[in-house]
């Protein structure tokens, strides 16, 4: 474990990122999170699929996509993705059409940011080799 992060008695980690797209959307959310991030979408348990949206995982990623009539993007708040080949991943959002911009005020990483088809901002960020 990283001795910068701290340790706390109850051994936290993060199980998912839920992220909120508009009725209706579930298409549009597919072709970015699968088509373009290359996510798998996985099955929500009958109780929940009633509510719409989707769940996707990939390597140690899980978001849950849920439908909030009133969504509203947030102008900054945003989940950081690790990503392996943050390059190639670029490439493909700018083929894709989709925004991508670069900031280099994170010591210790590269990153970018990019959108999701319902504005929400998302950050992919790889560490620097040492």
């Amino acid at each position: 474990m990283n001795p910068q992060r701290g340790t706390s008695p109850f051994g936290y980690g993060v199980h998912h990122v839920q992220l909120a797209i508009r009725p209706a959307g579930e298409d549009a959310a597919r072709a970015f999170y699968v088509g373009v991030l290359g996510m798998t979408e996985v099955a929500k348990p009958s109780e929940l699929a009633k509510r719409g949206g989707l769940w996707l995982r990939t390597d140690a990623l899980e978001l849950h996509l849920g439908v909030d009539a009133g969504h509203v993007p947030s102008a900054k708040a945003h989940p950081g993705i690790l990503v392996a080949d943050l390059d190639a991943l670029a490439a493909r959002l700018a083929a894709a059409g989709c925004p991508v911009e670069w900031d280099a005020d994170f010591i210790g990483y590269r990153r970018c940011y990019s959108r999701d088809p319902f504005g929400n901002r998302l950050e992919f960020l790889t560490p620097l080799a040492d």
